[in-house]
């Protein structure tokens, strides 16, 4: 099976509020809206924000979506880049998890948390690539 993710799907209550976030906090352009969900182009993947309960219904689990423990991250070009980034989710309606540090592995980091809890790493990594299209390639 090729190694590849097509689509990230978050649950969302709001949806205008979901797109606030992501359109004035990361400046991301939606490629596809309607009632339902809202789809936004990544790099190699498309992330779409669900209502909640249309998700719960396609999924044919009413009532038992719920998250399990992980995070999503955003890489950033420079270390300047964390505290800043993470300034512009809040003001979109997002709230900081962990302000921005360093920590024991490397890099500088802080978490941030969409209007539905969704949980996202704002990160630099020095050994880390980001290209100019915005694809980000692992390195040590």
């Amino acid at each position: 099976m090729q190694q590849q993710i097509s689509v990230v799907t978050l649950g969302t209550t709001d949806l205008t509020r979901s797109r606030k976030f992501y359109v004035e906090g990361f400046g991301w352009k939606p490629v596809f809206e309607n009632p339902e969900i809202i789809f936004y182009q990544m790099n190699g993947f498309v992330l779409g924000t669900f209502l909640k309960r249309a998700l719960e219904q396609d999924m044919g689990r009413i009532g038992l979506v719920v998250p399990g423990a992980f995070s999503l991250a955003h890489n950033v070009p420079t270390q300047e880049d964390v505290p800043t980034a993470m300034r512009r989710l809040v003001l979109a309606g997002g709230s900081v998890i962990r302000e921005a540090d360093a920590p024991p592995h490397g890099g500088f980091r802080g978490y941030v948390s969409d209007p539905d809890d969704h949980a996202w790493e704002i990160a630099w990594n020095p050994a880390w690539t980001i290209d100019e299209r915005g694809m980000v390639t692992f390195g040590l």
